[in-house]
């Protein structure tokens, strides 16, 4: 299953948070959020932005990848294991940065299928989570990783907004729920 929002659309947000829910499932144990990316590249950093935000707002989740300790794709092939030690019955949510058509610029894809960090950049990497999160920053090319370096960093900044926006009010609502039924 895949969805896909434009971070302009006004109900991104909205439409993010109930396609979560549908990917998510029926699942008690609290989720990991694991934002990968870097802030050596502007495009690269959608990831770490939307961690550091994501942070700030709410509870009800294990967060990885923030500007202060980032997560970059070659970290990869360790965090499975050790997500899968730590945090055996949860569900991973993976968010990082992509490169697509140029009709893509500015999509928020989610799915039910892990993500493969750097193969934008044409890196042969491990893939990580359950649900992937991926926010189309760039156009792809053959220099893909240049183009991370060209990109707006209020696109990114904008995209991240939304997916921590839209993550956070999942889990609020989530964490609602479970206290409606708390005795």
């Amino acid at each position: 299953m895949e969805f896909a929002f434009h971070f302009c659309n006004t109900m991104a947000k909205q439409g993010i948070g109930m396609a979560l829910g549908r990917l998510m499932g029926k699942t008690s144990a609290p989720p990991v959020v694991l934002c990968i990316g870097s802030d050596l590249a502007i495009g690269d950093s959608l990831g770490p932005i939307a961690g550091t935000m994501l942070g700030k707002r709410g509870e009800g989740f294990f967060l990885y990848g923030t500007l202060r300790s980032p997560v970059t794709a070659k970290e990869v092939k360790y965090l499975n294991d050790f997500l899968k030690k730590t945090h055996p019955d949860s569900k991973v949510i993976a968010v990082d940065a992509a490169v697509g058509e140029t009709s893509e610029l500015g999509l928020i894809k989610l799915a039910d299928s892990p993500l493969r960090p750097g193969s934008g950049a044409n890196k042969r990497l491990g893939s990580v989570g359950d649900i992937s999160v991926l926010g189309i920053v760039g156009e792809k090319n053959g220099f893909s990783y240049s183009t991370l370096n060209l990109t707006r960093l209020h696109l990114v900044y904008s995209m991240a907004e939304t997916i921590a926006g839209a993550l956070s009010a999942y889990f609020e609502e989530r964490m609602d729920k479970k206290s409606q039924f708390a005795v």
